[in-house]
């Protein structure tokens, strides 16, 4: 039997037989502001969330040069992508006010980092753990880049074949590795989560806690993700889902994010361990409704007075009319 896959996150065992955990994603719906991301941090906390999430990119490695130099409309007015690219992108000196933010309340921290310099980038704060978005599995140099910090890393799984997948995990420490089933529609219908894909995880790679990142709007299917199996969850989070943004709709609001995670702990108490047992409630209600018998005698099940006796047998064998 296999032993339960767990890798430490920050001060958190995540894996089976773990409490869930729970990452908001702000991504870049800060929209460059320090301000808005220190209310999506306060808010997660608030939420009882485990980890927020940035994504950290060098514009001029992660956009496609033909594309620098389209315009685009912009909240701060009409302006070239790659200079858009630059204005939601914080510096050093606004990480590290999210880093001292993120100690002060007490919650983990981290950011998808795109490219090479962007994991160096990352270093100086000396995060927890590394997450690839499902644009960077195919990037296996990427991935290593990452793993080589010494750090878990986790991987989200959308736009991936099985082969591809495989492919990952043939070059990385499954020792440090979570992997999340993942479908990159933004937001996405609901019978394109294909939810029983973290099962099939789970067979194929027990090594590794499998979890969930969904963009997908509502909560229900979340909440399902936690009953299949899923061991950690990673959501986007919003203060408006009608801010500028493309993440925006498919991210859940702050009040959102408490139900979210207050109705994975309630999924959580209820599932239990699978280990059947008499509570002792059932004890208490068990005395007052069961009828007790020498075992000697055949227990008579009399017809109910409200439903009517249909002709059944008595203990003697004699028919009882109706």
């Amino acid at each position: 039997m296999n032993k339960k896959a767990s890798i430490k996150l920050g001060n958190r065992l995540v894996g089976d037989g773990h409490p869930v955990f729970i990452m908001a994603e702000i991504g870049i719906n800060h929209n460059g502001s320090l301000d808005v991301a220190k209310k999506l941090i306060a808010g997660a906390h608030r939420a009882g969330c485990d980890a927020v999430k940035f994504q950290k990119r060098t514009p001029e490695i992660c956009v496609p040069a033909d594309q620098w130099y389209i315009e685009r409309d912009t909240p701060w007015g009409r302006m070239t992508y790659i200079d858009y690219r630059h204005r939601v992108e914080f510096n050093r000196d606004q990480y590290a006010e999210i880093d001292a933010y993120c100690r002060e309340l007490g919650i983990i921290w981290t950011a998808s980092c795109w490219d090479e310099p962007a994991v160096e980038f990352l270093a100086q704060f000396d995060v927890p753990f590394y997450k690839a978005a499902s644009a960077s599995l195919t990037d296996l140099n990427l991935l290593r880049t990452k793993q080589a910090t010494g750090k878990p890393l986790m991987i989200s799984t959308g736009m991936s074949s099985m082969e591809q997948i495989q492919s990952a995990l043939e070059v990385l420490d499954r020792g440090q590795l979570l992997i999340a089933h993942s479908t990159s529609t933004y937001p996405c219908p609901v019978d394109q989560l294909n939810l029983r894909m973290i099962q099939t995880l789970k067979d194929l790679f027990p090594e590794c806690p499998i979890g969930y990142s969904g963009h997908e709007s509502g909560l229900a299917t979340t909440f399902a993700a936690v009953a299949l199996g899923a061991t950690f969850i990673e959501r986007h989070i919003t203060l408006d889902r009608a801010m500028w943004g493309s993440d925006q709709a498919a991210s859940v609001e702050l009040d959102g994010m408490g139900r979210l995670v207050s109705k994975i702990r309630d999924i959580e108490a209820a599932l239990g361990d699978g280990i059947k047992r008499v509570y002792a409630e059932e004890q208490k209600a068990a005395k007052k409704l069961r009828r007790v018998t020498d075992g000697a005698s055949q227990v008579v099940q009399a017809a109910s007075a409200e439903h009517g006796n249909n002709g059944h047998t008595s203990s003697n064998g004699h028919r009882i009319r109706a």
